[in-house]
């Protein structure tokens, strides 16, 4: 099975003054073809301002830096949800969702997207639909069209269409007014990582927050879940997987250290170390661990079901403490005293083991 695994950092698509979009695509993580999953990052400097537009794909999105502003405006409601965001946030952003983002403030605002891209145009990657700028939607449409639509002269449409020149983001004027968000407009749609309750926190280990379809019901309309995991300097994440045929992509946010993924016969099919800003993915049924450096690392991944179950292969909730002692030992063709030995070790431990 001769697939690419190793971590890439993504490429930048478009931008200018306001800020910029990357993305990472099949030609640099052919896997992200195979699992139909998009990634990419939008970055908005002050005043910088992501246009409304949609996506053939459903996305989470997770913010990884800054704070600033979401405009959401859902299928047949009577008005946008304007939301504030902050670092730590996440929302799940089913397709045919029109969006837009506003940065108002000094520090960069910067936000990463995942998605199924299974219905979309181009599997492993997102297809946007601007609905302003040089590549918007009615700049393809005739005059006549767009004037019998809007109920608008023709001058009028001319003038709507064509005055924007810059494509996706661009850097608003001071001057320029945007609507205030509401916390009321969070209520069922963003859960922030940093201060939802922690699904799993071993001490000098690490911690995990799960999204799913309990705290975030909009990951039901996405079909992924996700997570936010922090292991702590030295810490190792134990060898797991996806028991449920789940692909799992994963963004490194802070941090550094050492991963490993071995897939079908054995065969070990990455070993690398990431740091910041790089991408990797795990596919189905494969293990992967991974060992933090002594800064700590802390990563993202979304996981290829609203709901996913993983099995580990090392510690307390382990299936080698579920398997009787003579399969054990009959399995590995040792001894009993060894097999005793094996089966005492990380009885406490769960998940994460700290540095020795």
């Amino acid at each position: 099975m001769d697939i690419g695994l190793a971590s890439k950092a993504a490429k930048r698509s478009y931008g200018g003054e306001g800020g910029s979009y990357t993305s990472w695509g099949p030609d640099d993580l052919p896997m992200l073809c195979v699992a139909s999953i998009g990634a990419s990052k939008l970055h908005l400097h002050n005043c910088g301002f992501a246009a409304p537009s949609y996506s053939d794909s459903s996305k989470v999105a997770y913010v990884l830096e800054g704070s600033g502003v979401c405009g959401l405006t859902i299928p047949e409601a009577e008005r946008e949800r304007v939301i504030p965001v902050k670092e730590g946030d996440t929302l799940a952003i089913p397709f045919g969702y029109v969006s837009w983002w506003f940065n108002p403030n000094d520090s960069d605002l910067t936000v990463l997207f995942f998605g199924d891209t299974s219905k979309g145009h181009q599997p492993g990657k997102f297809t946007d639909f601007h609905l302003t700028g040089p590549t918007g939607i009615f700049t393809r449409f005739t005059p006549e069209f767009v004037s019998r639509a809007w109920d608008l002269a023709e001058t009028d449409v001319a003038k709507l269409v064509h005055n924007q020149s810059n494509m996706g983001i661009v850097k608003l004027k001071d001057s320029q007014k945007m609507p205030a968000p509401s916390a009321k407009d969070r209520d069922g749609l963003v859960v922030n990582c940093y201060e939802a309750p922690l699904d799993v926190d071993i001490k000098g280990g690490g911690c995990v927050v799960v999204l799913n379809s309990k705290n975030l019901p909009t990951v039901e309309l996405v079909g992924l879940g996700a997570d936010l995991v922090r292991l702590r300097g030295g810490a190792m994440c134990s060898p797991g997987f996806s028991c449920d045929s789940a692909y799992q992509v994963t963004y490194v946010v802070k941090g550094s250290g050492r991963v490993q993924v071995v897939g079908v016969d054995g065969k070990r099919m990455l070993e690398t170390k990431v740091s910041g800003g790089q991408l990797f993915i795990v596919p189905r049924f494969f293990v992967v661990s991974k060992i933090a450096d002594p800064e700590g690392m802390e990563w993202f991944s979304i996981i290829t079901t609203p709901n996913p179950v993983f099995s580990h292969l090392a510690g307390r909730t382990s299936v080698w403490k579920a398997i009787s002692p003579e399969v054990l030992e009959a399995s590995f063709d040792t001894t009993s005293e060894l097999e005793q030995l094996f089966r005492s070790k990380r009885t406490s431990d769960e998940i994460f083991f700290p540095a020795k």
